[in-house]
């Protein structure tokens, strides 16, 4: 009976500990314990993180990010957001493929009409 509730015991912790350890953690919103929870993030890190945040904002992307927290380089990120770390609710990845190429202030091409011209018109804003 007891290697029974002992081994019960051991699956939930083993299963909680699987899905917690591809849980996202968003830097914006993280706390130091929640950063600390990413592999390759210790005490010193999610320290410099929140103290960049607080002083500066929210991190706009992967860039900024490594940008503004020393020791952050473009590969530590990349890293980091394999292991969970998320940017805006967002990795890198997603950020580039939601964002137009030229930033949001760029010219769009949209296209008429599929019959109507196979060139794209190209609407400024």
């Amino acid at each position: 009976m007891f290697k029974q509730a002992l081994s019960s015991i051991a699956a939930f912790a083993l299963i909680f500990s699987i899905g917690s350890a591809f849980a996202a953690v968003d830097v914006n919103t993280a706390n130091t314990d929640a950063l600390r929870g990413i592999k390759g993030i210790g005490p010193a890190k999610a320290k410099a993180i929140l103290d960049e945040r607080q002083a500066h904002g929210p991190f706009k992307d992967a860039s900024d990010l490594s940008t503004r927290v020393k020791g952050m380089g473009g590969k530590t990120v990349q890293r980091l957001e394999a292991e969970g770390l998320t940017i805006g609710g967002a990795t890198s990845k997603t950020a580039a493929v939601a964002a137009p190429p030229g930033g949001a202030n760029s010219a769009v091409a949209t296209p008429v009409s599929a019959s109507a011209s196979a060139k794209p018109v190209v609407v400024k804003k």
